[in-house]
């Protein structure tokens, strides 16, 4: 996702220069007219905004809090802008610490997957001061098609784990209607036909419902990413009292794929592990 959002900055005008732990990842940027720096650090020193998108709030932590992180590399005035889906409170200590040096911070989060990203659609959900998060709108908009300022600091995090929340318990009605549908005989295509344009109907549904089908369980987002995010909702709602049971349940569930060995599916390979439990070979029907 990161390498696309920067080829399209890089494609609005912006110059760039970029780090991944992987080098051959950033061939493409590279190729686009990005420079090349060693660490996140060195990225910021050559930098006015320092854009991060990674797997974990470890790695988050890391990159933007780390001896080589990018504040580390700030100076007065940069902007750190983090588009992980990571801890809402994390968000928060990063926006503090920036705060002492000088530096601006802002949690974006994104929803969107893969496609999202290489096709600059992306919902964008922003935290942060206003003021700063408004001088970022042509960077925005190069990236996303949906975007909208929450509130300060950790907002936008925390409204990303709401997206999660909904995707989450989602999921689990599209698998286990599409499980009923071929175990009561139907033509999975033709109910679909039926289905998705009503009030059922979802993304989920009409994106990921015909690649469930046809049992392409590519990811446009990993398994265990999702619990990852999963896991800062629920801690999150603990933090506010909340009872959250079909979160829990879906995450027990998305558990029990990984531990399957679907890890590195795409989030709609669920269908899988609910086939299993009524002892449906979903590959093989």
């Amino acid at each position: 996702m990161g390498s696309s959002m920067c080829g399209h900055l890089i494609d609005a005008g912006f110059s760039a220069t970029v780090y991944t732990r992987s080098k051959a990842k950033a061939d493409g940027v590279l190729a686009k007219g990005a420079q090349w720096a060693d660490s996140p650090k060195a990225v910021a020193e050559q930098s006015d905004v320092i854009f991060s998108i990674v797997g974990f709030p470890a790695d988050v932590r890391e990159v933007m809090l780390g001896a080589d992180g990018a504040l580390a590399g700030s100076k007065a005035g940069n902007i750190l802008v983090d588009m992980t889906t990571s801890q809402p409170s994390l968000a928060i200590q990063i926006a503090a610490a920036a705060t002492a040096k000088g530096v601006q911070s802002v949690d974006a989060p994104v929803s969107g997957g893969d496609v999202g990203a290489k096709e600059a659609r992306l919902s964008i959900m922003i935290g942060g001061d206003r003021a700063t998060v408004e001088s970022l709108q042509p960077c925005w908009e190069a990236m996303g098609k949906t975007i909208v300022y929450q509130g300060t600091a950790g907002s936008g995090q925390h409204t990303k784990m709401v997206n999660q929340t909904l995707i989450a318990t989602g999921m689990i009605g599209v698998c286990e209607a599409l499980l009923y549908a071929h175990r009561a005989g139907l033509d999975l295509e033709t109910v679909m036909q039926s289905v998705a344009s009503g009030a059922a109907g979802s993304w989920s549904l009409s994106n990921l419902g015909p690649r469930i089908i046809n049992n392409n369980f590519d990811p446009g987002f990993f398994v265990e990413h999702f619990i990852k995010d999963m896991g800062i909702a629920l801690d999150e709602g603990n933090r506010m009292g909340l009872s959250l049971p079909g979160l829990a349940l879906a995450k027990q569930l998305y558990l029990a794929l990984q531990a399957q060995g679907h890890g590195r599916d795409g989030t709609h390979a669920l269908q899988l592990a609910l086939a299993s439990l009524s002892n449906i070979d979903w590959r093989a029907r």
